[in-house]
């Protein structure tokens, strides 16, 4: 039995970004505990050459709607990467979950022998199912996980539960 490329990838994103969601929550109570700004922690980053949480935020959200509107042949809508707070954060997310919600099963029948060019200047074209499986999960996954260590390094009690919904 084969598995649909609607469960491999709507689902997937949807508890991937349920997953930043709780990362927010629990961050924005630790910054509030801890009597800190909240921009210290969206602003955070594991090394000077890595994007901060809010990078990863929005790297995440692009890669959910920009893998989806690859696969149909559709266009993505365009945010501006300009989120510097937790709600700003939050309200992507669910503009991100909002266009997630629009694509159904039927949607994104057949597309797994769609030819998707890798974004950059790498010309690597794969089929659809492929993209999904060696380029768009890992990708969004490295993004949701390493927004999960950031926050993990600046102390907020985000754990492995919180990684797997």
């Amino acid at each position: 039995m084969s598995v649909s490329m609607y469960r491999l990838t709507v689902p997937m994103f949807q508890r991937g970004l349920a997953s930043l969601k709780t990362y927010l929550d629990k961050a924005e109570a630790y910054a509030k505990e801890k009597n800190f700004d909240p921009a210290v922690l969206v602003a955070a980053r594991l090394a000077p050459d890595m994007l901060p949480l809010s990078g990863q935020y929005q790297r995440a959200s692009d890669s959910a709607k920009f893998t989806l509107a690859r696969l149909t042949g559709t266009d993505a809508p365009k945010f501006e990467d300009n989120e510097k707070t937790f709600d700003e954060l939050r309200e992507r997310l669910a503009k991100t979950e909002a266009y997630l919600a629009t694509f159904s099963t039927q949607a994104l029948e057949g597309v797994e022998g769609r030819q998707i060019t890798l974004p950059g200047n790498r010309g690597i074209v794969l089929p659809g199912d492929e993209y999904v499986t060696t380029f768009a999960l890992p990708n969004f996954y490295f993004h949701v996980a390493t927004a999960h260590a950031i926050l993990r390094n600046q102390g907020a009690p985000i754990g492995k539960r919180d990684y797997l919904g």
